[in-house]
């Protein structure tokens, strides 16, 4: 049996981080097939989906860009639920809050390639809840208590999870009761190239809270060591205003720009727990080696000892050690590289085409 032309879904396709990545990379297993997002922005996704049918929600209008988008937050569950999947016997939903909500025909196979259940609806709460102003505090709390029902009924109507590692794997189930096998998402590994290390440590993410940047930041100053940041987020201007010259805010960077920074790093900081961590893979395809968090992707991704350090989550003692002790140099580039290969597009094409094959039944599909 042949697999049918399915719809694709992503929660929202306004830059090209990791989870846009990964849904590109999806995408390009089934060219000729539509996709349905809340948002969309040509530049920000950098051209990765033009000429592709694309359809994006009635939200479009209101024309959120990257750094407003969050304040719709309460919209996005019906939005969602309105997109045009029908008339599709396979949906592929890529979601790490929203899109597996749609709603597909009776019948239908829905498999979702799930980063993580919404993470401030379930596992960080409590952090959204700190964050936000004292008077605000009450309402997000019941928008937030709202958002998880829904999610968890949304959850429901997906056949198939598919998890983007074991820490989201073990999410699925607690959140949601359901099973989901691991597919790890791609890295465009081809990308990277070894080069000459200079005295600089790199981090590279979306700068909000739960990214616990300053952990970082604050390692680093105890270490004595200079360190550079790349991405950008709400937490970026806060940062600025309290790091000194040992730090350096880049913002967001090309992608060649990128690799030149990871080649010329002397190390990788990873101080968040992630659910997989692209980063720690990219710069291991530049040779370079990772000092992360020992939880979520990180032990899945780095090989302690060999292609890194990894170190008690949130200790900032613990890290900065690591990073004033650690001889960086001994870590061979090759042994980093050939660890990043095992993450390559092409072995996640193979692995996630034929995962959707055997859930829907049908035989495995090849662009």
């Amino acid at each position: 049996m042949v697999a049918p032309m399915p719809v694709l879904v992503h929660d929202y396709l306004l830059v090209m981080r990791g989870a846009e990545r990964s849904f590109a990379a999806i995408a390009s297993c089934w060219p000729d097939a539509p996709i349905c997002t809340l948002l969309y922005d040509a530049p920000g996704t950098r051209g990765a989906f033009e000429g592709r049918e694309l359809h994006v929600s009635y939200l479009r209008r209101l024309r959120p860009g990257p750094a407003g988008f969050r304040r719709l937050l309460p919209l996005y569950p019906r939005a969602v639920e309105r997109l045009p999947v029908g008339g599709h016997d396979l949906v592929i939903s890529s979601s790490s809050a929203f899109a597996h909500g749609v709603r597909p025909d009776k019948g239908s196979t829905h498999v979702c390639y799930c980063y993580t259940p919404f993470r401030y609806a379930w596992h960080e709460r409590s952090l959204a809840l700190r964050e936000a102003p004292r008077y605000a505090a009450p309402l997000l709390g019941r928008m937030l208590d709202r958002a998880r029902a829904w999610d968890l009924e949304a959850s429901r109507r997906v056949t198939h999870y598919i998890a983007i590692s074991q820490i989201a794997r073990e999410r699925i189930a607690d959140c949601y009761g359901r099973e989901s096998t691991v597919v790890y998402p791609p890295v465009e590994i081809e990308r990277f190239s070894a080069g000459e290390p200079e005295d600089f440590l790199l981090v590279v993410t979306e700068v909000v809270r739960h990214k616990r940047v300053e952990v970082a930041l604050d390692a680093a100053r105890r270490a004595g060591m200079k360190m550079k940041v790349v991405g950008g987020g709400p937490d970026l201007e806060r940062l600025k205003a309290t790091e000194n010259s040992s730090v350096e805010f880049l913002g967001r960077v090309t992608d060649s720009e990128l690799a030149d920074l990871y080649a010329r790093s002397r190390a990788l900081v990873l101080p968040n727990v992630e659910e997989f961590g692209i980063a720690a893979v990219e710069a291991q395809a530049a040779g370079r080696p990772v000092v992360a968090a020992a939880a979520g992707g990180a032990l899945e991704t780095v090989v302690d000892g060999e292609t890194g350090v990894l170190v008690p989550p949130g200790d900032v003692e613990a890290l900065a050690e690591a990073l004033r002790y650690t001889d960086f140099a001994r870590f061979r580039p090759e042994r980093s590289r050939e660890n990043a290969a095992r993450f390559s597009a092409e072995a996640f094409r193979e692995r996630f085409t034929a995962e959707v094959a055997r859930l829907s039944g049908t035989a495995e599909h090849r662009a």
